[in-house]
């Protein structure tokens, strides 16, 4: 900025000062605001990587991809073949035991009944107390009716029903309701000849003389074999001495029967 030249030298002092210090004073302030800018750069740089490392990296922004109108894809015509079955597993409809009423006579087929049918049927019962209430029901009058009952009387006296395992009912069955003697008479009868084969076909003797020694508790294979060759007809019991070849050992019921059984049906 130039002066008249008939300015007074004070004025011109006055003034070349004051442009001096306007001048120092714009520096000083183009300085801070530099520094300023340069500081609030710095922390929006660090406010935006904690920012990122919080919440991990912004999503990309994802375009939409253009409309294309296309006609549908032509649908095939169902198959006239029909599929073919899926085969399942069909279990034969199992009878249910008969009533029982007590009779010793009958305790065994009973009991086996029921066995059968718990064996071929285990998923309709979960535990041993399912098995055995399910076999009460079948205990209709008599001895046995009245048998069930004392026990369900028991639970209610004790809160706990008497018989906790299928094991233990068939043990207390077994003393109720079968035959009281039944392993002294097999064994009477199996000392005797009463249980010989006479007319019978080895088929139906052997069924009768297997119910003997399961009653009388022999297992011992050679007793077996005695026992029921003894009871076997004459002619029988001759043949299969003189066999050839594959005569059955002293030691193998087994094979007694089944040589029996070959020589009944020749």
């Amino acid at each position: 900025m130039s002066l008249p030249a008939d300015t007074p030298p004070a004025v011109a002092d006055a003034l070349g000062y004051l442009q001096h210090h306007l001048q120092e004073l714009t520096e000083r302030q183009n300085a801070s605001e530099h520094v300023i800018n340069n500081t609030l750069a710095g922390l929006t740089a660090q406010i935006q990587q904690l920012t990122q490392l919080m919440t991990g990296p912004a999503p990309t922004p994802t375009v939409a991809p253009p409309l294309v109108t296309t006609s549908p894809p032509p649908v095939d015509p169902p198959s006239l073949v029909p599929s073919a079955p899926t085969k399942q597993r069909t279990r034969p409809k199992l009878p249910s035991p008969p009533d029982f009423s007590g009779e010793r006579s009958s305790g065994r087929a009973f009991l086996n009944s029921c066995t059968l049918y718990l064996r071929l049927a285990p998923e309709q019962f979960s535990c041993d107390e399912e098995k055995i209430f399910w076999t009460l029901i079948f205990f209709k009058d008599g001895r046995a009716a009245r048998w069930s009952e004392n026990l369900f009387r028991q639970e209610v006296d004790t809160g706990i029903f008497p018989i906790q395992s299928w094991a233990d009912f068939e043990q207390q069955f077994r003393s109720q309701f079968f035959p009281v003697n039944a392993e002294a008479d097999a064994i009477n009868a199996l000392e005797g000849s009463a249980y010989y084969q006479g007319n019978q076909t080895v088929d139906d003797y052997l069924d009768s003389f297997l119910t003997l020694v399961s009653d009388a508790g022999y297992t011992d294979p050679r007793t077996l074999v005695v026992k029921f060759r003894r009871g076997l007809r004459t002619n029988i019991q001759g043949q299969i001495a003189i066999m050839p070849f594959g005569r059955p050992a002293d030691t193998d019921p087994e094979a007694w029967y089944a040589a029996a059984r070959r020589i009944d049906q020749a």
